[in-house]
């Protein structure tokens, strides 16, 4: 997580790409949307509790309805994400006393389902040694901390004066959480860089493994514990490619993937700046863990989770169900984050993604793909064709096919003249967008003229999922070799669709908003 209160960050990103297609549009489909009039969206509940009843919430204009965002207040990292008997935890820093970065505390909200969220109270406050920074959370099956067999521990820094690891314990499966008496459990005067545990159960070393983040040293530091308390430092892994360290690396992520009959081993790491454009990114690194040592396969790096502007700080649940790697980011980017024009909320997360490991050109490439409990609120699918038009819809999925060899386009748009251009070049086999002012309200650094991502496919057709909100498109090809997830401020959500004549198939599906479900 970015450590400053200074949001804008001025570089500049020289980003050339072939123009568009330029075929004649064969389709457009109007999409009505849901009747709503932007506004406050109603009197903010007591606390940090939503109510049962969110009736005249949520309406608010850009408030995301497939997104989790809580009734109110500035959100950044997620962490502590933690599955426990059926429910799924998110905790993510957050600001309890207003919509501008400080304060930092773990705000929390749970789910059944991975869509819809309920959020719950805070838990974890500032307390003597400092804000509580980025962290995660695991089950204590065994018993290993000596807090109870199931207790789930958090590992946070504790940001004071020196960054510094502490530990929190819950006994009601994560609903609240008691600070431990002997804090910090791995101390810091020296370092200023020194965040972000990431923490799981190595099997077969039978012990706890840790990653932290060292910031602007551009390294990765494992440290491991055989009960949570007492820790000692293993190893350190670093990279000499040089587009790999242009900003701080933060919000570590290590974890195993079956790989053509084998086990990988991927290092998730957030860059801030440095990202794949200008800003925040999140890259990866695949290779092989010993317990002590990751060793990172040679690889064209840096590799890319996203090729968007906003995905960043984005790491995995721990205990999920059926060894799943369920992947979730933040939703903004510290270029722009304070000035984004979200009242009385500020920043979501992305959808929850599914992440394995498929193969491209003879290596091995990080795939992700919108969770499948996306399905709870999807409507049915229909074929887009001429004048023909969506059912009412705050959010909706398209999905498109494009020929690999022609260049394609597929135009999003609104009745204020704002749209967001989704191309395939065939120069490289990209997609690429467009975000000016042309696409809706422009905060400061905001406008990017060209940024694209490569669809990284061997098939003779390329397929793109395209998941539209409110305030935010992301875009995946149909294998999940690539994500592009870009926020957006249109006056209203893009209800037209135009597609080149040489886009072979458009279907479309309404998605349910996630607040007002009875």
């Amino acid at each position: 997580m970015f450590r400053t209160r200074q949001f804008t960050i001025l570089l500049q990103a020289a980003l050339l790409l072939a123009a568009c297609g330029n075929d004649d549009p064969s389709s457009v489909i109007e999409i009505p949307t849901t009747p709503e009039t932007p506004g406050t969206g109603g009197e903010n509940p007591e606390g940090n509790d939503t109510p049962s009843d969110n009736t005249g919430l949520y309406t608010e204009q850009y408030r995301p309805q497939i997104h989790y965002t809580p009734v109110k207040n500035w959100v950044n990292d997620p962490n502590g994400m933690v599955y426990v008997d059926g429910t799924w935890h998110l905790f993510y820093q957050y600001n309890p006393y207003g919509n501008d970065w400080g304060n930092l505390s773990w705000g929390h909200a749970t789910s059944t389902d991975l869509m819809h969220w309920k959020e719950q109270s805070t838990v974890l406050y500032r307390d003597a040694l400092g804000d509580i920074f980025s962290g995660s959370a695991v089950v204590d099956k065994e018993n290993t901390a000596g807090f109870g067999a199931g207790s789930v521990v958090a590992l946070y820094t504790s940001a004071g004066e020196h960054q510094q690891q502490s530990i929190a314990y819950s006994n009601d499966k994560g609903m609240t959480f008691t600070t431990y008496n002997g804090n910090p459990v791995i101390g810091n005067t020296t370092r200023g860089d020194f965040r972000d545990p990431k923490v799981f159960w190595h099997e077969p070393s039978q012990q706890w493994v840790m990653s932290l983040a060292l910031g602007w040293s551009h390294g990765i530091e494992f440290w491991t514990s055989k009960d949570l308390k007492s820790w000692t430092m293993a190893s350190q892994f670093t990279t000499q490619v040089a587009r790999c360290n242009q900003g701080q690396w933060e919000c570590p992520d290590l974890f195993p993937l079956e790989y053509k009959g084998q086990q990988k081993w991927v290092l998730i790491v957030s860059v801030n700046p440095g990202g794949p454009f200008t800003g925040s990114g999140t890259m990866y690194f695949v290779g092989d863990f010993n317990g002590k040592h990751f060793t990172a396969d040679a690889l064209d790096y840096p590799l890319w989770a996203d090729y968007g502007m906003d995905n960043y700080a984005g790491v995995t649940w721990s205990n999920a169900p059926d060894e799943r790697k369920v992947f979730l980011g933040w939703m903004n980017n510290w270029t722009y984050a304070g000035g984004v024009p979200c009242s009385p909320w500020r920043s979501a997360f992305t959808l929850p993604r599914d992440l394995s490991l498929i193969e491209y050109q003879g290596s091995p490439l990080l795939s992700s793909k919108v969770s499948p409990e996306v399905e709870t609120l999807a409507g049915s699918w229909e074929k887009a064709a001429s004048g023909q038009s969506f059912k009412e819809a705050s959010a909706y999925h398209i999905q498109a096919t494009f020929p690999y060899d022609k260049a394609s386009t597929l135009t999003l748009s609104n009745a204020y003249g704002e749209k967001y251009e989704i191309c395939y070049n065939t120069i490289g086999h990209k997609i690429s967008v467009e975000r000016t002012s042309v696409t809706g309200t422009c905060v400061s650094s905001f406008s990017m003229p060209s940024l694209y991502a490569p669809v990284r496919t061997e098939t003779e057709n390329v397929t793109l999922d395209i998941f539209v909100d409110q305030s935010s498109v992301e875009v995946f090809t149909g294998n999940g070799s690539m994500a592009m997830t870009n926020l957006v401020f249109p006056q209203s959500i893009y209800n037209q669709i135009e597609t080149s004549a040489l886009v072979t198939e458009t279907k479309y599906r309404t998605l349910k908003s996630i607040w007002n479900q009875k």
